[in-house]
């Protein structure tokens, strides 16, 4: 694991009870069984920030920065990394427009009331993106998530500068000389035991400990997810030590001047 070696660094993934990150101190190294990772679960984004010193550097599994039109494929980082990804491309979501990201912003009590503001969501990204598209349920399932960051990011423009937009599939390939995965780690929504097996060899092989891989996620998280923000613990490391790259370079801004890139 490469960084500067003095920052603290966290990977963050969503996960059902909130947000998972995994955590390296300065100084520590997996192989050293005195410092390892650790990994916990919190149920803001506010409230990680909050338990992290004021100069570590997250690497973030989730989108940063919106646009006023969404164009065709995304943002933009989206349309660059997918032909990286080769089967693995459809984890990539396209990002409708904020408009629609913020066309329904309450809670919802029933599931009928969940699929009318999908449709409502919808409409409102067809009327905002060129060619006009709607929204898929897995991109709408992380809306509130995605509303999450992105009003932190607002109210506090420091944190710009220490909390980084990545992607699972696109920091595994990365970290596999660029080449993607061969295996999903899901099929039809159930974890794939191969695909699990071939991302945690890969994160052994830049330093992890398969035990510590290996371990039961917290409550609320799942092992998928768990996987996700230990591969971002190791984008933020590529961060801190200068290595990682943003797609696009150099990145874009949204018009409240958050960057809009995906790094690995």
């Amino acid at each position: 694991m490469t960084s500067d070696g003095s920052r603290v660094l966290v990977g963050v993934d969503g996960c059902k009870a909130g947000w998972i990150a995994v955590r390296r101190d300065p100084g520590s190294t997996p192989r050293n069984p005195g410092a390892a990772p650790s990994v916990a679960v919190f149920p803001s984004f506010a409230a990680l920030l909050d338990a992290l010193p004021v100069d570590a550097t997250v690497a973030v599994d989730m989108p940063i920065g919106l646009p006023e039109l969404s164009q065709k494929g995304g943002r933009g980082p989206e349309a660059l990394v997918r032909p990286l990804l080769g089967n693995r491309q459809s984890s990539v979501f396209a990002i409708p427009s904020r408009a629609a990201l913020y066309a329904h912003t309450d809670g919802f009590t029933t599931i009928e009331a969940w699929y009318a503001a999908h449709r409502q969501a919808s409409e409102v990204a067809k009327a905002t993106s060129d060619p006009p598209r709607g929204v898929s349920i897995q991109a709408f399932g992380i809306f509130t998530k995605i509303r999450e960051i992105d009003a932190v990011l607002i109210a506090r423009p420091e944190l710009r500068s220490r909390v980084f937009e990545s992607h699972p599939e696109v920091a595994f390939c990365r970290l596999n000389g660029d080449q993607a995965m061969c295996l999903p780690k899901k099929i039809k929504g159930a974890i794939n035991p191969a695909g699990m097996a071939e991302r945690k060899a890969l994160l052994c092989r830049h330093g992890y400990l398969r035990d510590f891989l290996d371990r039961t996620p917290p409550r609320g998280a799942a092992a998928d997810d768990f996987l996700d923000a230990a591969v971002m613990m190791l984008i933020a490391g590529r961060i801190a030590g200068g290595e990682a790259r943003p797609f696009p370079d150099p990145p874009l801004a949204d018009r409240f001047g958050i960057p809009v890139a995906i790094w690995a």
